[in-house]
């Protein structure tokens, strides 16, 4: 079969304006990046904000292998499905980042036949979002830096600032560095750090914004230090709000491009679940909700992370009412979560299919403590055998779950019918009776624990000395009623990725916590997860080209 790049190039894809027609939307309403992207203009937010509400559906996954296991590939293939079935359905998805496009994973479009394009675009700048939010993110520790220099009159502690520079690349020489080097007048000599874009707080920030307002608001709200006296200095006392807003102005705007079927999809935001909230920005979802009568969106990572924000930060704060969980599991991530070397994964191995199986078992039990009826579906690989897809539909029919096989990878959107009837069915016939997992009155401690030990399976959770002290602070600055945002390993349910398949006997340790102000949320790091990945051996980055003509290869 051709390769992701190959099978988006030689796609026939439509005018942007088409693609908005099929949604009601009309040309003024768009604001044209080429003929196939466009953002949504600010008057066709308000223009269909009494639209009523169609369906949500999360897609979500289990705990993945180091390659990812198709769950964007699943999201686009059930939106196409949706087309064959004659249903209006859209995509609310996240926009990759630079990271892993050159790191492990590739580009993040979806693959095979179940793709959004143009590819190439949406995998290296698209229409510049994260590097507004980059710049934004860089303009405020550019002004904190140059306060302290011209006087600090807000008193602010070089040893307590706690805002980090950023970019969007995985480079892990940046991770701690010394800054101010020089003369008198190259600034105050400090350690500081960088994170990764997709794990800023201002790509948190523009994710749950509901509009410029609120978006100010949040943006003043972010606490970049201390001062010597313990008060938090914030965005607002260095003036910097206004002209960060300004460098989001379009930023904040959701995106519009297709899929290989010409479905729409909304592309906008894009945090990290590991080491962020893992969700596309509310404005893209309540759009998607109101111009089709089902919304596709996703949820970075396995359930464990990305479902968990999408349900306990997203929905609690922008008031979503999920109706439907798509789970997405593969064959060789079960496996590998049997035991399996990466390098074996593709040899039928029933026994560690069983094994490793207990991992989505606890996939559907934590998505069902939320009140969302589950479907699971196993992303088809050539190499799966019937005998291993026999034994995960019997498994998950034995607890009670819908479950289809998905093929998109292969067929696209008649690869996911069998998908989307489940679906279907699920949203006419089984009520959500969502609730979040933990009330807003619970202390941060207690929340930490409750997803530590219900949607983790841990025993308990010990705290770092550091962590401890930023907890009773956070607390006694009024942020005890924030939700949590669980920074942690992708590759098992514990904070240890070593520990696959059902870990249990284990404590989750917090390391560092920090209060995420104008986002709402307060943030534990956990294990040894870093807010600022590192390229591999042989990073993706090795394999792409442009042609003499301007044609990119490499991409995957």
């Amino acid at each position: 079969m051709k390769s992701d790049i190959q099978i988006a190039q030689e796609a026939k894809m439509v005018h942007i304006k088409e693609v908005a027609s099929s949604l009601n939307i009309q040309e003024d309403d768009l604001e044209l990046y080429g003929k196939y992207k466009a953002k949504f203009s600010d008057e066709l937010l308000s223009k269909i904000e009494s639209n009523k509400n169609g369906k949500l559906v999360l897609v979500t996954a289990i705990n993945p292998t180091p390659a990812g296991e198709g769950k964007t590939t699943t999201s686009v293939g059930l939106g196409q499905a949706m087309g064959v079935l004659g249903k209006k359905a859209c995509l609310a998805l996240r926009e990759p980042s630079l990271g892993p496009c050159f790191g492990i994973k590739g580009g993040a479009a979806g693959g095979g036949y179940a793709q959004v394009v143009p590819m190439e675009d949406l995998n290296l700048h698209f229409t510049g979002d994260f590097h507004a939010i980059t710049s934004a993110n860089n303009l405020l520790a550019a002004m904190l830096d140059n306060h302290i220099q011209q006087g600090n009159t807000l008193g602010i502690d070089p040893r307590q600032i706690v805002w980090k520079r950023c970019l969007d690349m995985n480079d892990r020489a940046l991770r701690n560095i010394v800054v101010g080097l020089g003369s008198k007048m190259d600034g105050m000599v400090r350690e500081d750090h960088f994170v990764i874009t997709v794990a800023s707080e201002i790509m948190a920030i523009l994710c749950l914004a509901d509009d410029m307002h609120d978006l100010k608001k949040r943006l003043g709200r972010i606490i970049v230090a201390y001062s010597f006296d313990g008060k938090p200095v914030t965005a607002d006392d260095l003036q910097a709000t206004g002209a960060m807003a300004a460098l989001l102005k379009d930023a904040l705007k959701p995106n519009l491009i297709q899929t290989l079927e010409h479905t729409p999809a909304i592309v906008h935001g894009g945090p990290f679940a590991n080491i962020a909230h893992g969700c596309n920005s509310v404005r893209a979802t309540k759009a998607s909700m109101k111009l089709a009568d089902i919304t596709i969106t996703e949820a970075g990572f396995g359930a464990d992370l990305g479902a968990e924000k999408f349900f306990d930060i997203k929905c609690r704060m922008a008031g979503l009412k999920p109706d439907a969980v798509v789970l997405v599991a593969t064959v060789r991530a079960l496996k590998y979560n049997g035991g399996v070397p990466k390098a074996e994964l593709t040899t039928e191995n029933l026994d560690a299919l069983k094994k490793g199986i207990v991992n989505l078992e606890k996939h559907i039990e934590n998505l069902q403590k939320y009140g969302v009826p589950v479907v699971v579906t196993l992303n088809s690989f050539v190499t799966d055998t019937q005998a291993e897809t026999d034994f995960v539909r019997d498994f998950c029919q034995e607890r009670g779950c819908e479950f289809a096989l998905s093929e998109v990878w292969e067929k696209g959107g008649e690869g996911g019918v069998e998908l989307a009837k489940k679906v279907l069915y699920v949203l006419e016939n089984k009520e959500s009776n969502f609730k979040p997992l933990y009330e807003d009155s619970l202390s941060l401690k207690d929340k930490i624990k409750t997803v530590a030990t219900e949607i983790y399976g841990a025993d308990d959770v010990t705290y770092s000395p550091a962590a401890e002290k930023e907890l009773k602070r956070i607390e006694e600055l009024g942020m005890g009623d924030f939700p949590v945002c669980m920074a942690k390993t992708q590759y098992s349910l514990s904070d240890d990725q070593t520990k696959l398949g059902r870990p249990e006997g284990f404590n989750v340790n917090v390391r560092e916590v920090y209060a995420s102000a104008g986002a709402g949320f307060v943030v534990a790091v956990t294990g040894s997860i870093m807010t600022m990945p590192g390229l591999p051996k042989q990073p993706a980055a090795n394999n792409i080209d442009v042609t003499d003509d301007g044609v990119i290869t490499g991409l995957f």
